[in-house]
Protein backbone atom coordinates (compact mmCIF):
# COMPACT_ATOMS: atom_id res chain seq x y z
CA UNK A 1 0.00 0.00 0.00
CA UNK A 2 3.03 2.49 1.21
CA UNK A 3 4.76 1.60 -1.84
CA UNK A 4 1.94 1.93 -4.28
CA UNK A 5 1.01 5.63 -2.54
CA UNK A 6 5.01 6.49 -2.84
CA UNK A 7 4.94 5.71 -6.62
CA UNK A 8 1.70 8.02 -7.36
CA UNK A 9 2.88 10.73 -5.00
CA UNK A 10 6.29 10.60 -7.61
CA UNK A 11 4.15 10.52 -11.00
CA UNK A 12 1.99 13.65 -9.62
CA UNK A 13 5.59 14.89 -8.38
CA UNK A 14 6.94 14.84 -11.90
CA UNK A 15 4.53 15.77 -13.76
CA UNK A 16 4.15 19.03 -11.72
CA UNK A 17 7.45 19.40 -12.07
CA UNK A 18 7.66 19.02 -15.94
CA UNK A 19 4.67 21.46 -15.94
CA UNK A 20 6.44 24.04 -13.92
CA UNK A 21 9.13 23.54 -16.47
CA UNK A 22 7.42 24.43 -19.41
CA UNK A 23 5.45 27.27 -18.01
CA UNK A 24 9.32 28.43 -17.37
CA UNK A 25 10.25 27.93 -20.47
CA UNK A 26 7.48 29.46 -22.19
CA UNK A 27 7.13 32.67 -20.67
CA UNK A 28 10.66 32.96 -19.93
CA UNK A 29 10.87 36.56 -22.29
CA UNK A 30 8.13 37.87 -20.22
CA UNK A 31 10.13 37.12 -16.98
CA UNK A 32 13.40 37.70 -18.88
CA UNK A 33 12.04 41.20 -20.00
CA UNK A 34 10.73 42.40 -16.38
CA UNK A 35 13.66 41.67 -14.67
CA UNK A 36 16.07 43.70 -17.40
CA UNK A 37 13.40 46.60 -16.45
CA UNK A 38 13.19 46.19 -12.57
CA UNK A 39 17.03 46.08 -12.79
CA UNK A 40 17.00 49.10 -14.48
CA UNK A 41 14.18 50.68 -12.44
CA UNK A 42 16.15 49.52 -9.16
CA UNK A 43 19.28 50.74 -10.12
CA UNK A 44 18.42 54.32 -11.34
CA UNK A 45 15.97 54.66 -8.16
CA UNK A 46 19.18 54.13 -6.20
CA UNK A 47 21.71 55.86 -7.81
CA UNK A 48 19.61 59.18 -8.19
CA UNK A 49 17.48 58.74 -5.28
CA UNK A 50 14.29 59.40 -7.08
CA UNK A 51 11.36 57.35 -6.80
CA UNK A 52 9.92 58.50 -10.18
CA UNK A 53 12.77 56.19 -11.82
CA UNK A 54 11.71 53.37 -10.09
CA UNK A 55 7.66 53.36 -10.67
CA UNK A 56 8.25 54.96 -14.23
CA UNK A 57 10.72 51.76 -15.73
CA UNK A 58 8.93 49.63 -13.33
CA UNK A 59 5.28 50.09 -14.93
CA UNK A 60 6.80 50.19 -18.79
CA UNK A 61 8.51 47.07 -17.76
CA UNK A 62 5.10 45.81 -16.86
CA UNK A 63 3.54 46.53 -19.98
CA UNK A 64 5.83 45.12 -22.09
CA UNK A 65 6.38 41.89 -19.97
CA UNK A 66 2.02 41.67 -20.29
CA UNK A 67 2.51 42.07 -23.81
CA UNK A 68 4.90 39.05 -24.31
CA UNK A 69 2.73 37.16 -21.90
CA UNK A 70 -0.54 37.80 -23.93
CA UNK A 71 1.70 36.96 -27.32
CA UNK A 72 2.75 33.63 -25.82
CA UNK A 73 -1.14 33.08 -25.25
CA UNK A 74 -1.85 33.64 -28.63
CA UNK A 75 -3.89 37.01 -27.83
CA UNK A 76 -4.08 39.03 -31.40
CA UNK A 77 -4.22 42.73 -29.86
CA UNK A 78 -0.92 41.92 -27.09
CA UNK A 79 1.03 44.24 -29.03
CA UNK A 80 -1.62 46.80 -29.58
CA UNK A 81 -2.07 46.42 -25.61
CA UNK A 82 1.73 47.24 -25.03
CA UNK A 83 1.69 50.49 -27.66
CA UNK A 84 -1.71 52.19 -25.69
CA UNK A 85 -0.20 51.39 -21.87
CA UNK A 86 3.75 52.56 -22.79
CA UNK A 87 2.18 54.80 -25.58
CA UNK A 88 -0.13 56.68 -24.15
CA UNK A 89 1.65 57.21 -20.55
CA UNK A 90 4.97 58.40 -22.50
CA UNK A 91 2.52 60.95 -24.63
CA UNK A 92 0.01 62.07 -22.49
CA UNK A 93 1.69 61.94 -18.65
CA UNK A 94 5.20 62.24 -19.32
CA UNK A 95 4.85 64.60 -21.94
CA UNK A 96 1.62 66.68 -21.93
CA UNK A 97 1.17 66.68 -18.39
CA UNK A 98 4.85 66.65 -16.50
CA UNK A 99 6.27 68.95 -19.36
CA UNK A 100 8.67 66.67 -20.16
CA UNK A 101 10.20 66.67 -24.15
CA UNK A 102 10.63 63.12 -24.99
CA UNK A 103 11.19 63.53 -28.40
CA UNK A 104 14.75 63.77 -29.70
CA UNK A 105 14.60 67.49 -28.71
CA UNK A 106 14.47 66.64 -25.28
CA UNK A 107 17.34 64.64 -25.77
CA UNK A 108 19.85 67.01 -27.07
CA UNK A 109 17.78 69.50 -24.44
CA UNK A 110 19.25 67.84 -21.08
CA UNK A 111 22.29 66.73 -22.49
CA UNK A 112 23.35 70.24 -23.55
CA UNK A 113 22.36 70.90 -19.92
CA UNK A 114 24.86 68.04 -18.96
CA UNK A 115 21.70 66.92 -16.69
CA UNK A 116 20.85 62.86 -16.53
CA UNK A 117 17.82 62.72 -16.05
CA UNK A 118 14.27 62.92 -18.23
CA UNK A 119 14.81 62.34 -22.27
CA UNK A 120 18.86 61.29 -21.56
CA UNK A 121 17.67 58.43 -19.37
CA UNK A 122 15.17 57.48 -21.56
CA UNK A 123 17.37 57.56 -24.76
CA UNK A 124 20.01 55.83 -23.15
CA UNK A 125 17.66 53.21 -22.33
CA UNK A 126 15.40 52.78 -25.05
CA UNK A 127 17.18 53.77 -27.87
CA UNK A 128 20.73 54.17 -27.91
CA UNK A 129 22.07 50.87 -25.61
CA UNK A 130 19.20 49.54 -25.06
CA UNK A 131 18.61 48.21 -28.92
CA UNK A 132 21.75 46.13 -27.97
CA UNK A 133 19.67 43.59 -26.03
CA UNK A 134 16.33 44.10 -28.27
CA UNK A 135 16.88 45.86 -31.18
CA UNK A 136 14.03 47.94 -32.22
CA UNK A 137 11.43 46.55 -30.13
CA UNK A 138 10.93 50.02 -28.48
CA UNK A 139 9.50 51.14 -32.31
CA UNK A 140 7.10 48.28 -32.35
CA UNK A 141 5.58 47.97 -28.53
CA UNK A 142 6.19 51.59 -27.04
CA UNK A 143 6.38 54.77 -29.79
CA UNK A 144 4.08 56.72 -29.11
CA UNK A 145 3.96 57.72 -33.00
CA UNK A 146 3.84 54.09 -34.52
CA UNK A 147 1.04 53.44 -31.61
CA UNK A 148 -1.39 55.88 -33.92
CA UNK A 149 0.46 54.75 -37.25
CA UNK A 150 -0.58 50.92 -36.92
CA UNK A 151 -4.26 51.20 -36.76
CA UNK A 152 -3.85 52.65 -40.42
CA UNK A 153 -5.24 50.28 -43.21
CA UNK A 154 -1.78 49.86 -44.58
CA UNK A 155 -0.42 46.84 -42.71
CA UNK A 156 1.75 45.20 -44.91
CA UNK A 157 3.55 47.60 -47.46
CA UNK A 158 1.75 47.27 -50.76
CA UNK A 159 4.23 49.15 -52.99
CA UNK A 160 7.98 49.20 -53.51
CA UNK A 161 10.25 50.62 -50.59
CA UNK A 162 11.83 53.76 -51.61
CA UNK A 163 14.87 54.94 -51.35
CA UNK A 164 14.51 58.20 -49.34
CA UNK A 165 15.80 56.55 -46.44
CA UNK A 166 18.99 59.76 -45.99
CA UNK A 167 15.65 62.07 -44.84
CA UNK A 168 16.20 61.01 -41.30
CA UNK A 169 19.83 62.08 -41.35
CA UNK A 170 18.82 65.26 -42.11
CA UNK A 171 15.80 65.14 -39.40
CA UNK A 172 18.38 64.14 -36.86
CA UNK A 173 20.43 67.13 -37.50
CA UNK A 174 17.59 69.60 -38.01
CA UNK A 175 16.64 68.66 -34.62
CA UNK A 176 20.08 69.21 -33.28
CA UNK A 177 20.52 72.35 -34.81
CA UNK A 178 17.77 73.28 -33.22
CA UNK A 179 18.47 73.05 -29.39
CA UNK A 180 22.06 74.01 -30.50
CA UNK A 181 20.15 77.45 -31.73
CA UNK A 182 18.58 77.83 -28.53
CA UNK A 183 21.46 77.31 -26.09
CA UNK A 184 23.92 79.57 -28.51
CA UNK A 185 21.21 82.66 -28.60
CA UNK A 186 20.52 82.33 -25.20
CA UNK A 187 17.13 82.28 -25.55
CA UNK A 188 15.10 82.98 -22.27
CA UNK A 189 11.89 80.48 -21.42
CA UNK A 190 13.63 77.99 -22.76
CA UNK A 191 11.58 74.78 -21.30
CA UNK A 192 8.37 76.25 -21.92
CA UNK A 193 9.74 76.51 -26.09
CA UNK A 194 10.82 72.63 -25.47
CA UNK A 195 7.40 71.94 -23.98
CA UNK A 196 5.81 73.70 -27.07
CA UNK A 197 8.35 72.03 -29.05
CA UNK A 198 6.97 68.54 -28.02
CA UNK A 199 3.32 69.53 -28.94
CA UNK A 200 4.06 70.56 -32.30
CA UNK A 201 6.69 68.19 -33.60
CA UNK A 202 3.70 65.36 -32.42
CA UNK A 203 1.14 67.21 -34.57
CA UNK A 204 4.24 67.12 -37.20
CA UNK A 205 5.32 63.99 -37.08
CA UNK A 206 1.60 62.73 -37.10
CA UNK A 207 0.70 64.46 -39.57
CA UNK A 208 3.92 63.58 -42.13
CA UNK A 209 2.93 59.55 -40.80
CA UNK A 210 0.08 59.88 -41.42
CA UNK A 211 0.20 61.07 -45.14
CA UNK A 212 3.22 59.10 -45.99
CA UNK A 213 1.61 56.13 -45.27
CA UNK A 214 -1.55 56.84 -47.53
CA UNK A 215 0.57 58.05 -50.28
CA UNK A 216 3.06 55.12 -50.12
CA UNK A 217 0.37 52.65 -49.04
CA UNK A 218 2.42 51.60 -46.07
CA UNK A 219 1.90 52.39 -42.17
CA UNK A 220 5.47 52.22 -41.49
CA UNK A 221 6.54 54.72 -44.52
CA UNK A 222 7.45 57.49 -41.63
CA UNK A 223 9.82 55.09 -39.73
CA UNK A 224 11.55 54.01 -42.77
CA UNK A 225 12.21 57.14 -44.04
CA UNK A 226 11.76 60.49 -41.47
CA UNK A 227 12.23 59.14 -38.12
CA UNK A 228 15.55 60.71 -36.57
CA UNK A 229 15.73 58.46 -33.52
CA UNK A 230 16.24 55.83 -35.83
CA UNK A 231 20.03 57.48 -36.34
CA UNK A 232 20.88 56.18 -32.75
CA UNK A 233 18.82 52.72 -33.07
CA UNK A 234 19.98 51.16 -36.52
CA UNK A 235 23.85 50.93 -35.64
CA UNK A 236 23.05 49.44 -32.00
CA UNK A 237 20.13 46.66 -33.34
CA UNK A 238 23.05 45.61 -36.06
CA UNK A 239 24.23 43.65 -32.64
CA UNK A 240 21.03 42.80 -31.30
CA UNK A 241 21.31 40.06 -27.88
CA UNK A 242 17.33 39.06 -28.79
CA UNK A 243 17.18 38.54 -32.60
CA UNK A 244 13.90 36.27 -34.28
CA UNK A 245 15.71 33.41 -36.79
CA UNK A 246 15.06 30.98 -38.61
CA UNK A 247 14.87 27.12 -38.10
CA UNK A 248 15.90 26.00 -41.68
CA UNK A 249 14.88 22.26 -41.00
CA UNK A 250 10.98 23.38 -40.77
CA UNK A 251 10.91 26.04 -42.70
CA UNK A 252 9.53 25.22 -46.43
CA UNK A 253 10.22 28.38 -48.09
CA UNK A 254 6.74 29.61 -48.44
CA UNK A 255 7.95 33.32 -48.26
CA UNK A 256 5.09 34.19 -45.89
CA UNK A 257 7.11 35.71 -43.17
CA UNK A 258 8.52 38.26 -45.90
CA UNK A 259 4.78 39.29 -46.89
CA UNK A 260 3.43 39.78 -43.59
CA UNK A 261 6.69 42.02 -42.34
CA UNK A 262 5.70 45.85 -42.20
CA UNK A 263 9.23 47.07 -42.02
CA UNK A 264 10.40 44.39 -44.99
CA UNK A 265 13.15 41.72 -43.56
CA UNK A 266 14.25 38.57 -44.81
CA UNK A 267 13.65 36.12 -42.19
CA UNK A 268 14.69 33.45 -43.85
CA UNK A 269 18.50 34.90 -43.47
CA UNK A 270 19.84 34.68 -40.12
CA UNK A 271 22.89 36.49 -40.49
CA UNK A 272 23.27 40.22 -39.18
CA UNK A 273 23.86 41.35 -42.41
CA UNK A 274 20.50 40.27 -43.79
CA UNK A 275 18.08 42.37 -46.12
CA UNK A 276 16.72 45.52 -43.55
CA UNK A 277 17.62 43.66 -40.62
CA UNK A 278 18.38 46.53 -38.71
CA UNK A 279 14.98 47.19 -39.32
CA UNK A 280 13.48 44.43 -37.47
CA UNK A 281 10.74 45.76 -34.81
CA UNK A 282 10.27 42.44 -33.33
CA UNK A 283 6.19 42.91 -34.30
CA UNK A 284 6.34 39.04 -34.68
CA UNK A 285 3.95 38.57 -37.41
CA UNK A 286 6.33 36.77 -39.06
CA UNK A 287 6.64 34.53 -35.93
CA UNK A 288 2.85 34.36 -35.84
CA UNK A 289 1.55 33.86 -39.77
CA UNK A 290 4.57 30.92 -40.00
CA UNK A 291 2.44 27.71 -41.26
CA UNK A 292 5.20 25.75 -39.54
CA UNK A 293 6.59 27.65 -37.05
CA UNK A 294 10.00 27.71 -38.16
CA UNK A 295 10.45 31.51 -36.79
Amino acid sequence: MSKLFISNFKKKYDTIKISGGNYMKKYRFSILMLIIFETIAISLWLTKNNLFYLVNFSYIGCAISLGIFLFTRNYKHARRVVQLLVGLYMLIYLGLISHENMQIEGFWYYLFTGVFEAATIHYAVAKIFGPLIFGRGWCGYACWSAMVFDLLPYKVPQSPRKKIGWIRYIMFALSFLFVSFLFLTHVSHIEKIMFYAFIIGNIFYYVVGITLAFLFKDNRAFCKYICPITVFMKPMSYFSLFRITCDHDKCISCGKCRRVCPMEVDMLDDSRKRKNGTECILCNECVRNCPKKAL
